[in-house]
């Protein structure tokens, strides 16, 4: 199966992917950034750098985070956060409308894979 990944290059520098959308999908899965990281098999570090860029991209946070206590630390998505992965998932599915009959006559034209 072709899939098509959608990636952003805002002209401010920022970026926004399909990583960065998965990451948002399991911060709200998970309520957590070391649990997302996890899933995505990423360290702790790594996702909360993303999250944080994501963060400081936009002109309201998309994630906020809780410090630990006993049980640890929290995340969530903020509505904003919900309308970015809302918006880019929406933008995805447009995408893949858009291309998909000629997507498709491309994968017809394909050399069928060596044995």
């Amino acid at each position: 199966m072709t899939t098509i990944s959608l990636k952003f290059d805002f002209a401010n520098g920022h970026r926004l992917g399909p990583g960065k959308a998965d990451l948002l999908a399991q911060v709200r899965a998970h309520g957590s950034i070391a649990a997302a990281g996890r899933a995505m098999g990423m360290s702790y570090r790594r996702a909360w750098l993303l999250v944080d860029q994501m963060n400081q991209m936009f002109v309201e946070p998309v994630v906020m985070t809780q410090l630990g206590g006993r049980g640890g630390g929290s995340a969530q998505l903020t509505p904003f956060g919900e309308t970015v992965l809302n918006r880019y998932r929406a933008l995805q599915a447009k995408t893949a409308a858009a291309v998909a009959a000629d997507l498709a006559a491309l994968e017809a034209a394909l050399r069928a894979p060596e044995p």
